[in-house]
């Protein structure tokens, strides 16, 4: 198997990259992709930590993720399984991107930088739902945002309703817990009740 083990190999095969590929790079969020991040509703958090890297999905509210000034994003932590892998990577490594979709739209937008956590009381406040505050902000200081291409979205045809998977042909995350549990966690119960625990929990 041929493997490349230098940038100079690399670059050999992909040439330099065009204008296009570079200009588009800011390091603040500029006006153009301020409306990007105030319109998604999803987004993907990559962190990095000692056993590894880490891509979790954040999704809420469009505009969610909140622009305190063209240097800094902040990302409220939303109720989940408490795993907290990506806060526990944030603590000790702070590198952090953000790749932000919005439905429909075939660009993405993607934002590096470094983060910490906050826990200023005020601060949670402000980002209450339905009465319920985080118990967590991500804050993040942006060193480089820029756009992706439709490339990947159209060549997946993500956002074609015609394309969606009937969810019945998956396993569910109670067949998943089963198995892996041998029967002692999930099941067809668990699927049953999650619907309803989900949204008593969702802020």
């Amino acid at each position: 198997m041929s493997v490349i083990e230098t940038v100079e190999q690399l670059e050999a095969i992909y040439g330099a990259t065009n204008d296009a590929s570079t200009v588009k790079v800011a390091d603040h969020v500029t006006p153009l992709y301020r409306i990007f991040i105030e319109k998604a509703p999803f987004a993907a958090l990559a962190t990095i930590g000692p056993e590894g890297i880490d891509c979790s999905p954040r999704g809420d509210l469009p505009g969610f993720v909140r622009i305190h000034d063209p240097k800094t994003l902040m990302l409220p932590d939303r109720r989940g399984n408490n795993r907290v892998d990506s806060l526990r990577n944030i603590v000790r490594d702070p590198r952090v991107s953000l790749m932000f979709l919005i439905p429909g739209s075939g660009n993405a937008v993607r934002a590096n930088g470094r983060a910490h956590l906050s826990v200023d009381p005020d601060l949670l406040a402000s980002f209450k739902v339905e009465g319920k505050a985080p118990r967590s902000v991500m804050v993040m200081n942006v060193d480089e945002i820029y756009f992706q291409c439709a490339r990947a979205i159209v060549r997946s045809d993500l956002w074609n309703p015609d394309k969606r998977i009937d969810p019945k042909t998956l396993p569910t995350p109670g067949q998943i817990l089963a198995e892996m549990s041998q029967n002692k966690v999930g099941g067809a119960e668990y699927d049953r009740i999650w619907p309803e625990r989900a949204a008593a929990t969702m802020w």
